[in-house]
């Protein structure tokens, strides 16, 4: 049984369905994928397996336990972060207040974890007493995967993580989050930039109006003529 199973979620925000029965998968140190059109439910999925939204039908499982009733707290309790795509830091605070606020859980207070945050991200150390709202968004973004880090957590969830960055923070980003994996985090990504993405995704799912139109490795979808041509702006390579 996998670490995350997210399996036929219905659900959405008023009377409309934006989920349409689609199942999301992840298992220690993988890199998952969710990809696909604007309005296709990529954030609404990682929002319901999050405990964001409440799912009308099926269920999420962690570590074999059902947790579809559980708020998002409970759930960041039980092993998973999460990185929002906006707002995903205090920008009156320090890199450093920024990540202490993400060890609120731990009675420790993140002391020795929050030096494997700044080795992972020594960007982020060389800033620690500066204003985050003072970063480039990069920089930003590093600093909301690290405060995520801080409670260790099995799974780790991201959305949209190089919404706005430049390519080579973008590649920087994709470095570190494969680094993360390796220590055997679980890693589920919601990602508009598809074939890089794809990349280094060991599954990829491709989700079209709430439903899962292709599940694959992410090289296989890379292969994939009609993967390519229809989500990853054509056939070229």
């Amino acid at each position: 049984m996998s670490l995350l199973q997210a399996t036929d979620m219905r659900g959405g925000y008023g009377a409309a369905d934006i989920l349409q029965g689609c199942t999301i998968t992840c298992d220690k140190g993988e890199v998952a994928v969710i990809v696909g059109p604007n309005g296709a439910g990529k954030s609404t999925a990682i929002k319901a397996i999050f405990g964001m939204m409440k799912l009308r039908e099926g269920d999420v499982t962690f570590e074999g336990k059902s947790i579809k009733d559980l708020a998002p707290q409970a759930r960041v309790e039980a092993g998973m972060g999460m990185v929002p795509q906006t707002d995903n830091v205090f920008p009156g605070m320090t890199v450093e207040e920024n990540l202490q606020m993400g060890a609120f859980l731990r009675e420790d207070g993140g002391a020795g974890v929050i030096d494997k945050v700044y080795e992972l991200f020594p960007a982020v150390k060389d800033k620690r007493y500066q204003l985050a709202g003072e970063l480039s968004g990069g920089q930003r973004q590093q600093v909301a995967v690290g405060r995520a880090m801080m409670t260790e957590p099995t799974l780790l969830i991201l959305d949209e993580p190089t919404a706005g960055v430049s390519p080579i923070v973008m590649d920087e980003l994709f470095d570190r989050i494969l680094e993360i994996a390796k220590t055997g985090v679980a890693i589920l990504m919601v990602e508009q930039n598809a074939r890089q993405a794809l990349e280094i995704a060991d599954t990829g799912y491709v989700l079209v109006e709430g439903q899962n139109r292709f599940t694959d490795t992410g090289a296989a979808l890379l292969a994939d003529s009609e993967v390519r041509a229809t989500f990853l702006g054509g056939d070229q390579s």
